[in-house]
Order: C-alpha cells, then sequence, then structure tokens
C-alpha cells in the first residue's frame, strides 16, 4: 500500500512460564490497509493482539506506531495512540447498562448510537443492560464504540464469528468503507472468505512466529493452511453426512409448539437417535431461547418437550443432565472454571453426581477423562489453567466434558465460533462419530456450510417458528438464507 505507516510491530516474543506464546513476531499496517492476521489456534494471535493493544508486554521486540517507539502499557494507552481493539469477548460490564459502560470510555452517546444503527442493531436503549443482551448485540456495540473513538488502527478479533449473516454483511461493508477513508485494519478471523473479500494482505503466525505474509490473491486460502500448520492439509469436500432414514426408531426429541417469552411463538421438530439436526437462523430469531429452554435455564411459555416420549419438565439445568441433554454454550466463558485445570474441567460432571460423594470411582474417572483428552487432542501444556489455553482448545475441553462422561442427546450452540480450520475439522467428524455411535445431536450454526460438513439435515427457524426444514445435501448457502430470511412458503414440523 502506499498510505503511510501506522504500525510496524517486529522481534514480538512472550512466554508464561515454561509456555512460549510468542517467540517472534511481526505485522506492518499502512493506512487504507487491511491486513489479516492469521494462525491455528495455539498460534499466539491472541497475545499479539494483546502485546499490540497494550492488555500484555512483551518480553521483547518493538511496536512502532507513525515511526516512533510505543510503549504501550495499558488498553488506555492504546486508545491515546490511535490503536482501539475489539477483542473476540466482548469487554462490556454485564452488571451495568449502556450508558454506564460509555462513560467508562468515554465515549460520545451520538457517534456511538449513529454506528449502533449503521452496523444493523434497532432499537437499542441506553437503559438498556449489557447482562440481558444476546453475545451478537454486543459484538456489534463493541465495534460501535471503537469506531466512534474515531481510531487511526482498528484491530478485529473475531468480528463476525458469533454474528448471522446479515450483520457480517454490515461489519464488512463498514470496515472496508473505514479502510477507504484512511484507516488501517488489523483482521484475525478463521473464515477465509471473508478474509479473500475484505483483506489487502495476510500475515501468518505459527508457533509464536510469522511464518508468511500473502498477498490476497487466487489460490491464497490454500497457502495460508499450509503455512499455519507447516503441511499441505486436505480441507475434505462438502457434503460428508449421509441422510439417513429415520423410519426405525422414533425420536428421542420431540419438540411440539414450544413459545418462549419474547422471540420463540411455536417451534415444533423431532430429533432422531444417530442424527445431527443443524439448526440455522439469523440474529434474534429465537435459537438463543430454544437451547437456552432445552438445556433448563428457561421456562417455556407453552408447548412441550418429550424426551423418550416422557413429558420434561425442566427447573434447572441438572433437570435437562439428569434427563441426559448435555449443552456447550456458545460462550466457552459459561462453561468452563477458567483457572482450574483441564482434568478438572472435564472431570466436573462426575464430582457433581451427589450419589458418588465419598466414593468418587478416581481410577474410572481418570480413564475417561485421559481419553477425551486424546480423542480431541487437547493442548495440555498450560492444564494448570484453561484459561491459558487457545480457545480452540477451550472448546474442546468444554466437548470432553461429555465425551468422558457420555452423551444420549448433545446440544451444541455454535461450536466452532472463533476457532482455527483444523480444530474445526477434529471437531466435524467427533461429531458424526457420535451420531454412529446412536447419540442426538442439536447443532446451531452461524457458518453456513457447517451444515453440509456435519449435519444429516436442518430446520431453519425465522420470526420464532420452524419455516424450513432441508436436507444435508439440499443445503447450499442459497437455499439456507433464502429460507433464514423468512422467504419461503414452507413451515412445520421437522
Amino acid at each position: 500500500m502506499s498510505g503511510t505507516q501506522l504500525l510496524d510491530a517486529t522481534g514480538i516474543a512472550k512466554a508464561f512460564g515454561a509456555v512460549r506464546a510468542l517467540t517472534d513476531a511481526g505485522l506492518s499496517l499502512s493506512e487504507g490497509e487491511i491486513v489479516a492476521l492469521m494462525g491455528a489456534n495455539g498460534a499466539g494471535k491472541s497475545t499479539f493482539v494483546k502485546i499490540i493493544t497494550g492488555a500484555l508486554r512483551p518480553d521483547s521486540g518493538k511496536v512502532l506506531i507513525r515511526g516512533r517507539e510505543a510503549r504501550v502499557g495499558s488498553p488506555a494507552e492504546a486508545r491515546r495512540s490511535g490503536l482501539v481493539p475489539v477483542y473476540q469477548e466482548p469487554s462490556l460490564i454485564p452488571d451495568l447498562d449502556v450508558a454506564d459502560n460509555l462513560r467508562l470510555t468515554d465515549t460520545r452517546v451520538d457517534p456511538f448510537m449513529r454506528w449502533v444503527g449503521e452496523l444493523g442493531i434497532a432499537d437499542l436503549e441506553l437503559s438498556d443492560m449489557i447482562g440481558d443482551l444476546p453475545l451478537a448485540t454486543l459484538r456489534i456495540l463493541d465495534l460501535a464504540r471503537a469506531l466512534a473513538s474515531k481510531p487511526d488502527v482498528l484491530l478485529l478479533d473475531e468480528m463476525t464469528a458469533a454474528l448471522p449473516t446479515d450483520l457480517v454483511d454490515r461489519v464488512l461493508k463498514v470496515t472496508r468503507e473505514q479502510a477507504d477513508s484512511g484507516m488501517g485494519v488489523i483482521y484475525v478471523s478463521h473464515r477465509f472468505s471473508e478474509i479473500s473479500e475484505l483483506c489487502d494482505r495476510a500475515s501468518v503466525l505459527r508457533d509464536g512466529k510469522t511464518v508468511g505474509d500473502l498477498k490476497i490473491e487466487s489460490g491464497v486460502e490454500q497457502r495460508a493452511v499450509e503455512l499455519m500448520l507447516g503441511q499441505k492439509l486436505e480441507l475434505g469436500n462438502r457434503g460428508v453426512a449421509e441422510t439417513r432414514s429415520r423410519t426405525e426408531a422414533a425420536p428421542r426429541v420431540r419438540v411440539r409448539d414450544l413459545a418462549i417469552a419474547p422471540r420463540v411463538t411455536g417451534i415444533t421438530f423431532d430429533l432422531y437417535p444417530a442424527e445431527v439436526l443443524g439448526v440455522v437462523a439469523l440474529e434474534g430469531q429465537g435459537q438463543d431461547e430454544l437451547f437456552d429452554c432445552m438445556a433448563g435455564f428457561l421456562p417455556p411459555s407453552s408447548g412441550e418437550i418429550e424426551i423418550n416420549g416422557k413429558p420434561a419438565d425442566f427447573h434447572h439445568p441438572a433437570d435437562a443432565i439428569a434427563a441426559g441433554l448435555k449443552f456447550v454454550p456458545g460462550d466457552r466463558a459459561d462453561a468452563l472454571l477458567a483457572q482450574r485445570s483441564v482434568r478438572e474441567n472435564i472431570a466436573l460432571p462426575f464430582s457433581a453426581r451427589l450419589r458418588n460423594w465419598g466414593n468418587l470411582k478416581l481410577q474410572r474417572e481418570r480413564e475417561r477423562v485421559a481419553h477425551a483428552i486424546e480423542k480431541l487432542q487437547i493442548d495440555t501444556r498450560a492444564q494448570g489453567e484453561v484459561q491459558r489455553l487457545s480457545g480452540g482448545n477451550q472448546q474442546k475441553v468444554t466437548i470432553g466434558r461429555w465425551l468422558a462422561t457420555g452423551v444420549d442427546t448433545l446440544l451444541l450452540f455454535d461450536p466452532t465460533r472463533g476457532i482455527d480450520v483444523r480444530t474445526k475439522r477434529q471437531i466435524y467428524p467427533l461429531v458424526r462419530e457420535l451420531a454412529q455411535q446412536g447419540a442426538s445431536v442439536l447443532f446451531y450454526t452461524s457458518e453456513l456450510e457447517e451444515i453440509a460438513l456435519a449435519c444429516d439435515r436442518a430446520i431453519v427457524i425465522f420470526n420464532g417458528r420452524v419455516v424450513d426444514v432441508i436436507d444435508a445435501a439440499d443445503a447450499d448457502d442459497q437455499t439456507l438464507l433464502h429460507a433464514a430470511y423468512g422467504l419461503t412458503a414452507q413451515e412445520g414440523a421437522a
């Protein structure tokens, strides 16, 4: 790019005890340029991002801002230097309302609200409590707050990972417009389609070191994957899941006319043994409430859930677990004990069983936990605290917990959000294997291509109802999006 260089980070290194997160990382960025920061989970992306934005101090290396060395010691200092991040997890205080969160960063209300509208969120009130808002909305609010500060460099860490397609389009459009006006953007993402559409270059990290700088052109996806993994990788084919006959078995889970205030108005579907049933929905169509209800967090307003032919009445998540419904939430932080070890996190359901207190059958527990770690190839180098793991490995721990205890019905809510292509390719076969062993899996994903990769069929939810049922073989992006926007005449039970 021909613009003024905004950022030049070179030789960045950082260790956490014996774990060397970064050894020689670097990235340059000019005015008007969008650079993708890529790497498999555990490559050091998050650590690198936190260093250049002031959340961590490097052990060595330099960060130059507009040609002058910067010693950024906090996110607030980074903001004053013109570097504003939007991290993968929302940086908003859940116990405060929107207005109070804006005051914490001295964000002006008028430009913030203008950006909120531009990014596709309607009817937001400054009095809304952050803890009551869905994750996708929080991501947009974080971005709107960042844009309202008029940064020189905007860093987006998996910005679109929790967003439905309509909001993704808004974010990409706004990001491109801001770059065209002179802003520099660092874009952290595992979505090749977005990187190809949006970015000018890609900087690739592997094992804590920058191993390549690629122009965005034809074939860049395969080259980037090879650099990230240090080997050639077959990305697999769509449609690996074969739709099977469901006439041989009764449904394991039946949902009939389920209503959950305020969004779910009447959802009906069947989930069979040995089936992966996908769920497709744009933001705010009721998918969050559906999963929270089936996991025992929300009571239904009306309708019913049957499990193995018997009505289910959940008053607590423990009731859903006892009935065989195991939940993996979209936000890993909700599922993990961050300061506990990998083994303790995976073994949590064992110790939670009151009947086993005083006789934990530790040998059996250890064997099952070890099997889950091996099966999912969980990186245990930093197992002293699970918060030290990469996002992909943390997600494996949340799934491994139920793999260790056994699964009848697994509720997966966007399980591959924000994780790398290698980890995704481990999760898809695992989901298929669980189904082949007889498990039932309800699988919501914000990435439409995953329906064909992992599911047998999919239900599409619009305006709180199931409006279409699509076999995986027919689940191309166009068909799914058409239904997700409510542009279909089909509606009914799955």
